[in-house]
């Protein structure tokens, strides 16, 4: 079995700055992509951010130049680094790996329990 488990969500004041964290385990044998979508009460599941093996990155439109992804390999984690947060920012956030299992022949997509980011004053 594999497990996406997230965490550092919280409230923030506009203007500032949280880090998520995203840490998989289980009996993986390889990881491909990693991302983090969020959803908005009443609204679609979005993409943030996702991070390939290379560490090649891609971002919507609406948190460029504010959110930076990252991960390591090594710990099997992927970060979101969230800086000038905006009230819109406020949702649910969801890790996202693409997984190879060990000795699985198909890679399959995992999700963690989603870790809440509120954005107020």
């Amino acid at each position: 079995q594999v497990q996406l488990v997230e965490s550092g969500g919280g409230l923030v004041q506009p203007g500032g700055s949280l880090r998520l964290s995203c840490a998989a385990s289980g009996r993986i044998a390889s990881i491909n992509g990693m991302g983090w979508y969020r959803q908005a009460p009443g609204k679609e599941r979005e993409l943030v951010a996702v991070i390939n093996g290379d560490g090649i990155a891609n971002y919507a439109n609406s948190v460029k130049g504010r959110f930076t992804i990252s991960r390591d390999n090594a710990k099997k984690t992927v970060y979101l680094q969230m800086n000038a947060l905006k009230p819109e920012d406020m949702a649910g956030y969801y890790c996202y790996a693409a997984v190879l299992r060990l000795y699985s022949s198909q890679w399959e997509d995992y999700w963690g329990q989603g870790t809440q980011v509120t954005v107020s004053s």
